[in-house]
Order: structure tokens, then sequence, then C-alpha cells
């Protein structure tokens, strides 16, 4: 809180307590905004066609590397920005929320396409109705499939959001942390063993002894 000096029509000048950031901090915030959405790399979370249209994104007529996302180790805990593309059954949905969970601070969300964002033609009792009953989502992407143009839009748009951000905004990174008490908490155990027999990205080396 500070005090600025504000004039009435009458010329006086009265003081009133209000929300200003200093000039320090303002810049401190751009010059860490600016890093954060110049490098985001993905985790791509590709489920169905959606995942194609991604891949083209980052080929060479789009090159994704012009935004700095050239590197994708399909790794949670090297990314920054979760990209999921594609609808995402229930038998899935506990592995997307523990690879999101495995992301470090600060992380970010593309929900991509209608079946990621709502379902899309899948209004069954196997598909997650969006994915942000699971995780939060940062921007959504309509189409079904989106164009790479599309997805590019939505990177453009997180990086917008990005710039935005201030380290006063106490409920920022307020999200949803893993509670053990809590009947939506899975263990990790009975998660490998829900996504059995398809490999993901929480657990690569499944086969290994």
């Amino acid at each position: 809180m500070g005090l600025m000096a504000q004039p009435d029509r009458s010329g006086a000048v009265s003081f009133n307590p209000v929300s200003q950031e200093g000039w320090i901090t303002t810049r401190l915030d751009f010059l860490v905004n600016w890093g954060r959405a110049n490098s985001l790399w993905p985790m791509p979370f590709g489920t169905a066609c959606c995942a194609i249209e991604f891949m083209a994104s980052a080929a060479s007529h789009f090159d994704l590397a012009r935004f700095g996302m050239e590197r994708m180790a399909f790794s949670p805990r090297q990314s920054d920005v979760l990209i999921c593309a594609g609808r995402v059954p229930f038998k899935l949905a506990p592995v997307l929320r523990r690879i999101h969970q495995q992301m470090h601070q600060p992380k970010w969300v593309i929900s991509m396409g209608a079946c990621a964002s709502s379902g899309g033609m899948f209004d069954s009792y196997a598909v997650v109705q969006g994915i942000d009953t699971i995780i939060p989502v940062d921007v959504y992407v309509p189409g079904c499939p989106p164009r790479p143009e599309g997805l590019i839009h939505g990177i453009m748009m997180l990086q917008k959001k990005i710039m935005e951000e201030r380290m006063s905004n106490e409920t920022l990174r307020d999200e949803m942390v893993p509670d053990p008490t809590s009947q939506l908490y899975i263990p990790p155990s009975r998660i490998d063993e829900l996504s059995e027999p398809f490999g993901n990205s929480v657990h690569q080396t499944r086969s290994a002894p």
C-alpha cells in the first residue's frame, strides 16, 4: 500500500491509499516473464488426431523453434507446458493428472482440440468431458482437429498470458496439490496398474525388470 496525491476538481490535493507496484518489481516481472514466455518446453500428451496436427506444427513448414519450443523431451520434470492433444479416456485420467503433478512450477496447460476441451463427439461414459475437470487449463484451442495455425495462435495467447503475470499475485500458483486423504487421490502403484499394458511418460521402463 502507498499514498498517491490525487487533485480534485477544485484543485485541492488529497492523499488516498492505493495499491501500487514498485518500479524494480515491475521491471523484474517483465524480464522473468519474457524469459519464460520465450523458452517454453512442451510436454506432449497426444492421444488422437490432434497429436498429428501438433506434430505438423513442430515440422519445418510451421517451425515451433521460433517460439523457443523445439525441445520436446517427453519428460514431465523437464517441461513447463503440457499440451493435451486428443480425447482422454477415464483410464488415462489419473496418468494425465500425475504427469501434471510431476511438472515443476511454473507450469501451464494447453487443451488442444474439442475432445480435450469438452469431450467433443465422444459424449460417453468412457471419455473425460474436458480435462479441466482433472487439471487446471490455461488456454483452450478449438477445432476438430485444429490446424497447426490454431495451436500456434494458442501458444501466442499463452505467451501473452505469461507476460501479464505478476509476482505480487499470491494465488497465481494456487493449484491442485495431491492430498492422500482425498477420494480423488490415486497412489502411483494404482496408476501403473490402471494404465497397463500401455506405456506412458510416467513409467517409460515398465517392461524392465
